[in-house]
């Protein structure tokens, strides 16, 4: 074993130790030492993907990774890898990409060495059993068809697809079941041993890069993945190479024109490039993105956006590999914009031409250099799973010492290298996708994979030369320097440390929860904002204009925030049930100017017809689109409109949304803000005086002004997020068809209402939840390979907790899906009554050491303060208190509540069934729609789910009001 010495270069706050080491069969890890940590985590990154898979086996890397869960020769148990994470706190996943295959876990600290244990045998010696091969293909080819319908895989495939046939990224990556099982037969070839040759032929430890994070010594760690990972077999096995570019003459200067399966209509411009990994310290394409994707003053998205002509701009490099690159710039359009494609195009060059005669300018790359190093050394430390997963990717490309930054920091500037890249965005080099319904009927070819319809033309030099000679002369230029960078990083002195958040500040117009920062010691700060408007959801109309309200003020703030969104301090207002939030997070420095910039906006708010015209159109466009939701996502959907009373349905918002007007908005917004509650939290490197300032100013702007904007609130105008309560012993399900009818998907969501918040009712789920959550998805998904998306998950509705079984599937109907989801249960009961007391003591421990673990950053930490503040719990020793009731709770008294609140034909049980029919089960959908009332398992059909809310109670809010916590 190799011992490297290198320093690795971190994060100036970051008191992590690292190591790198190369072990005798040549697989070189990094090893992290944390000892502040609560989580464990791994990861091996792979240097095989779907570039190396054989011809006429598409998908094949991408199943491999599939059958690594199952078993291995020490472990031959199915699914014991997954089941022992599960049980001790942990989470497992993994990825395929065109040159990479991500394994990852993450567990409780303590449980690390036997997870490594496990997670080796991946490397040493799986089992590929023939029954288990089946099965696998079959949940391949479901994820598959999950993505048939996304528009994101389509484009990308076409991407792919015209380029040289003989090149890897023309490949198909994903597999289904012709490629996996059907053609594989027909040509006499055995997939599982081909699986098997493909693995002995591409999983070497030479191509592994391996990451363990941990809370033991550096050598404690070294011993143990010593032990664990020397016995990956090293077969010398090459790098994948790609054979240069994989565009052709022909595959370029090119214009396709694509249908998409969503309404809207968008752009794709991209160039083939040198990949910038080879000049990652000048950072190149980052320097251009930079400019080409820039929102502010004179920037190509400001001058498109004023036209009417684009709803949003984004530029980068893509498909990035260490042979071949691509530059592109992303678009979506405004139907007028959808009429000036070749003006946009011309405009695009024009700024391009722009960057190219005024040269690369130094200051611009020091701006860019200043942030990326504020941004690398003040970085939020993420959980670790995240961690190592990123870092082991990073590995293949770059040096040991740049493992953690990788690209993030440039450090050279090197205008010959930007040059380079810049120089090859030319009409000559140029590929131009452009994706809109209108184009359906008029084009004459079809991607093979995913069915895309599309047509190219070729598309010379001298045309796009006219576009851009008729481009409309717009005043492009440069940005300006960015004044939001920050420059005072001084961690604040607070006086005393506050360990949980505190009521300082309160009024008839306001309150103000503050927790100063004694954690993480960062010059950062979080401020939540959230503005109880009693008018904002009294009708779809009054819902949908808050929503209109919301984003014109977005979209007006963009012009001056851009520039502080790019030096880490970001904005966001977002509509809500009870009125609207307004969220500021980053670098303190600088947050009270945009805050301030931000509440005058409201106060100064003025209906622009352009920008309402615009903002209405996108949302039309989305209310179109909710069709195309997956089916599982539709039956959560349905869940949250049965239970919540305070949303509306989305058919009666696009409805009304067709009606209004910019008159309408300008009349309304008066009227929702006339009345108005502002809760406050700040939380971060803040002093208390400084955030009072802030709330001061609120109410200042709009409560103090002459006349008022806002009055307050009267006792009975406060909103509440109210739940309705089930009935006891009945169970009831919802049939509905899908909403697009091409989707063969159909999905279930088994919904079980169980309490209201309270602290050992809450620990009795949670154990469930977890004793549960992978023998559900053994069973409904490995075993009986009901579909890809399978898993049981807690629900929590403003306080209402319960468990949901959530399957999508083209193998059987929502019917059968909701009597297997049940079996599932019925079967289970046994194993959680025959639980040993060892096992039991051993799952309730890793929930405790779940529950124990801490915030790893300022945001976790104000997101889990501030959802106890907006629910009204106010439990902010939550953890304590749930804890004290884990170490209490006993075995019998978990299985009386599986008993009561769970169990199959429970007289206390409170359910509903949520079922999406797909294409594929339209028959089945009519047998259930239009049989009797009663479903044949003892199931209550609901036909409007309407009139069933109204039908039953609400339970009462745990949010009385805000005089409940006095200061």
């Amino acid at each position: 074993m190799k011992r490297m010495e290198v320093e690795i270069v971190k994060p100036r706050t970051d008191k992590r130790e690292y190591r790198r080491i190369v072990l005798p069969n040549s697989l070189e890890a990094l090893l992290i030492s944390d000892p502040e940590t609560d989580k464990a985590a791994a990861s091996m990154d792979v240097s095989v993907g779907t570039f190396s898979n054989p011809e006429g086996l598409e998908g094949l890397a991408h199943f491999l990774e599939h059958m690594l869960f199952y078993a291995s020769e020490k472990y031959p148990i199915e699914d014991s890898y997954s089941k022992y994470i599960a049980e001790h706190g942990g989470s497992t996943n993994a990825y395929t990409s065109s040159e990479h295959t991500n394994y990852y876990f993450d567990i409780n600290a303590d449980c690390l060495e036997e997870a490594l244990d496990r997670f080796a045998q991946f490397f040493i010696k799986p089992l590929m059993s023939a029954d288990a091969t089946l099965r696998e293909i079959k949940a391949v080819d479901s994820e598959n068809q999950k993505n048939l319908l996304s528009d994101s895989w389509r484009i990308h495939q076409l991407q792919k697809h015209i380029s040289k046939e003989d090149h890897p990224f023309h490949k198909f990556g994903t597999g289904n079941w012709d490629t996996l099982e059907v053609l594989p037969k027909a040509k006499g070839l055995d997939t599982r041993e081909e699986l098997i040759k493909f693995y002995k032929d591409h999983y070497s430890a030479n191509l592994m890069h391996l990451v363990v994070y941990g809370k033991g010594s550096l050598d404690e760690i070294q011993s143990t993945v010593e032990e664990k990972f020397t016995s990956v077999p090293n077969t010398e096995q090459k790098y994948f190479c790609a054979p240069g570019q994989p565009c052709a003459p022909q595959h370029v200067q090119i214009l396709v024109k694509a249908v998409p399966i969503k309404q809207g209509h968008s752009l794709r411009v991209s160039w083939p490039i040198s990949p910038s990994i080879k000049n990652y310290k000048s950072g190149p394409c980052r320097y251009l993105s930079h400019l080409i994707g820039h929102e502010g003053n004179g920037s190509l998205y400001f001058i498109l956006k004023a036209l009417g002509w684009v709803i949003d701009l984004s530029a980068g490099e893509e498909d990035s590999s260490d042979d071949f690159s691509f530059f592109s710039v992303r678009i979506n359009l405004t139907d007028t914009g959808y009429a000036h494609v070749e003006d946009i195009v011309g405009l695009l060059f024009k700024y391009i031409s722009l960057l190219q005669n005024s040269g690369i300018h130094e200051w611009i790359f020091d701006e860019l250099k200043a942030i990326s190093d504020i941004g690398f050394h003040y970085k939020d430390k993420n959980q670790p799973i995240s961690y190592v997963s990123s870092i082991s990717a990073n590995m293949q490309y770059y040096p040991p010492e740049d493992w953690l930054v990788a690209s993030s920091l440039p450090s050279k500037f090197e205008p010959s290298t930007i040059e380079t890249v810049l120089n090859a965005l030319t009409p000559a080099n140029v590929r131009i996708f452009w994706i809109s319904r209108k184009f359906d009927g008029c084009t004459n070819s079809v991607e093979p994979w995913y069915r895309t319809a599309y047509s190219v033309e070729k598309v010379e030099a001298p045309s796009i030369q006219q576009w851009i000679e008729s481009a409309p002369d717009a005043k492009l230029h440069l940005p300006n320097p960015n004044v939001f960078i920050p420059t005072d990083l001084t961690i604040k002195n607070m006086a005393a440390k506050v360990k949980l958040p505190k009521l300082i500040r309160e009024s008839l117009y306001s309150c103000l929860w503050y927790k100063p920062d004694s954690t993480f010691f960062t010059p950062k700060a979080y401020i939540r904002m959230d503005f109880n408007c009693p008018h904002s959801n009294q009708s779809p109309e009054a819902s949908v204009l808050t929503e209109i309200f919301t984003r014109l003020l977005m979209d007006y703030l963009n012009e001056y925030a851009y520039d502080a969104q790019v030096a880490g301090l970001y904005y966001w207002i977002s509509n809500k049930t009870t009125g609207f939030q307004v969220n500021v997070s980053g670098f303190n420095h600088k947050m009270g100017i945009l805050v301030e910039k931000v509440i005058d906006s409201i106060a100064e708010f003025e209906v622009k017809i352009d920008r309402f015209s615009v903002i209405k159109e996108s949302m039309s466009k989305e209310y179109e689109n909710i069709k195309f939701q997956q089916p599982y996502q539709q039956a959560m959907y349905w869940g949250s409109l049965l239970l919540k009373d305070q949303i509306w349905p989305w058919s009666e918002e696009g409805e009304v949304l067709s009606h209004l007007e910019a008159n309408d908005l300008a009349m309304f917004v008066p009227h929702l803000l006339s009345r108005a509650f502002v809760e406050c939290y700040i939380t971060g490197n803040m002093e208390p005086e400084e955030s009072e300032s802030l709330v001061q100013n609120i109410e200042s702007v709009l409560f103090q002004s002459s006349p008022p904007i806002c009055k307050a609130l009267f006792p009975s105008q406060y909103l509440t997020n109210r739940i309705v309560k089930l009935e006891k012993g009945i169970s009831y399900h919802y049939p509905v068809e899908v909403l697009n009818q091409s989707d063969e998907n159909s999905a279930l969501v088994n919904y079980i209402q169980i309490h209201r918040d309270d602290i050992k009712m809450n620990v009795k789920l949670d154990l469930f939840a977890l004793l549960a959550k992978q023998p559900a998805f053994h069973q409904l998904r490995s075993v009986e390979q009901l579909g890809y998306i399978t898993a049981l998950i807690q629900r929590d509705d403003h306080g209402i907790r319960g468990l949901a079984l959530v399957i999508q599937s083209t193998a059987k109907d929502p019917s059968e899906l909701n009597s297997r989801a049940e079996a599932f249960l019925e079967m289970y009961e046994k194993e959680l009554r025959e639980m040993d007391i060892e096992n039991y003591k051993s799952n309730v421990n890793a929930l405790i050491d779940m529950k124990l673990e801490k915030h790893k950053n300022l945001w976790e930490e104000c997101a889990f303060y501030w959802n106890e503040i907006v629910s009204g719990t106010l439990n902010f020793n939550r953890r304590d208190l749930e804890i004290a009731a884990l170490r209490e709770l006993k075995h019998h008294e978990l299985v009386d509540f599986f008993d009561r609140y769970v169990k199959v034909g429970s007289p206390e049980r409170k359910s509903v069934s949520f079922q999406v029919f797909g294409g594929l089960h339209s028959a089945e959908y009519k047998i259930a729609k239009n049989g009797s009332g009663r479903h044949p398992n003892k199931m209550n059909r609901i036909d409007d789910i309407i009139m069933f809310k109204k039908s039953r109670p609400l339970y009462g809010s745990l949010k009385g009001g805000f005089t409940q916590t006095k200061l």
